[in-house]
């Protein structure tokens, strides 16, 4: 074998090791990672919210009223040793945590933590939120952004399954009047949900809210 093969081996190898490692320590976005990969990696744990620009419809005119990058979010379950998202999409549904992640703009995402999740997130307490969150699988999805239990976005899933599971408030209540509402895509959005009657004074969650809430920390992206 020649000295150049030698040294092309060498690196190839080293690439694939170094490519493993990382695997095993972080999620990112490359095509090339496997469900193996994501079920061993260890930053991933039950009740992580995990945050994606979303490639529907819907997705400019949130960005634009919310003046955020990351317009869907849903929260990581497991369910028979694997690793699910559970999201308010039409209908509120469990999805493969890989599934989810391809489906998204780019691939990106951004998966938070509570701070103190170790002491808060015991199994006795994710087996509530699980519960309380059955409470929604299979309801349609909320174009009208409502706050009745009838229909549910997604945000809206998460804040709740967290209040119900935990007690704690993930992200600050707002009303359909404080976002910007000011642009073309956002008033067409509001012109075919709402027709001429805007419910300003909504009770409303956004992704950007709990994305900042002070209670989470980045642990993956």
């Amino acid at each position: 074998m020649s000295g150049l093969k030698k040294i092309i081996l060498t690196v190839l190898a080293l690439t694939i090791v170094t490519g493993t490692l990382m695997a095993g320590r972080y999620i990112f976005t490359g095509k090339h990672l496997s469900k193996k990969s994501i079920a061993a990696v260890p930053a991933v744990q039950e009740g992580d919210i995990i945050f994606q620009v979303s490639q529907s419809d819907l997705s400019t005119a949130i960005q634009q009223a919310t003046h955020s990058k990351y317009s869907h979010c849903g929260i990581i379950f497991k369910r028979d040793e694997q690793w699910f998202v559970y999201e308010a999409l039409q209908p509120v549904r469990y999805t493969p945590l890989m599934q989810w992640i391809n489906r998204g703009k780019g691939r990106h995402f951004v998966i938070k933590r509570l701070k103190d999740a170790g002491a808060v997130l015991t199994p006795e307490v994710v087996a509530k939120m699980k519960t309380a969150g059955e409470q929604y699988n299979g309801k349609d999805y909320d174009f009208y952004f409502g706050w009745s239990d009838e229909r549910i976005y997604c945000s809206e899933l998460v804040w709740k399954i967290y209040k119900e599971g935990t007690g704690l408030e993930v992200g600050k209540l707002q009303q359909l009047k404080d976002f910007d509402l000011g642009s073309a895509a956002v008033k067409q959005q509001m012109k075919e949900i709402y027709g001429n009657n805007i419910p300003l004074s909504e009770k409303i969650i956004s992704p950007v809210s709990m994305f900042e809430s002070p209670l989470l920390v980045t642990v993956a992206e």
